[in-house]
């Protein structure tokens, strides 16, 4: 389920709609919806990396969910620059819907510096996201 079409879209948030996916930032939680085939690499995350910080500000602690409604790839380097440069993130949850978005989760967290959570809907991972906040 995308953001839009749940009762999440009511908060308080913005909205950042990118060539390659949507944003939205949430009070403390930012939730992706990357578009189809997109490949999101270095060059994208930073560009996302700049609007949260310049929406949240530097010191702040987020908590991020990936909303895999769509297939893509990632570079999972690209968020092991990130986490040296902003240090923004102090959860990551991920919605996979499907068992290929199982095994990308797999694979991320090899890479990742915190826990990465798996979700199986959307609602999942916000109740979770609202409970650390």
């Amino acid at each position: 389920m995308k953001v839009e079409d749940s009762n999440f879209i009511n908060l308080e948030h913005e909205e950042i709609r990118l060539p390659f996916g949507n944003f939205y930032f949430f009070d403390k939680i930012v939730v992706s919806e990357l578009s189809e085939g997109t490949h999101f690499d270095w060059k994208r995350v930073k560009i996302v990396s700049e609007l949260m910080v310049s929406h949240y500000g530097k010191g702040n602690k987020l908590i991020y969910i990936s909303n895999r409604v769509n297939s893509y790839s990632i570079e999972p380097q690209s968020w092991v620059k990130f986490d040296k440069k902003y240090h923004l993130f102090t959860s990551t949850g991920i919605v996979a819907y499907d068992n290929s978005g199982g095994l990308s989760v797999v694979l991320e967290r090899l890479f990742a510096k915190e826990s990465i959570n798996r979700f199986r809907s959307l609602k999942e991972a916000f109740d979770w996201a609202l409970q650390l906040t």
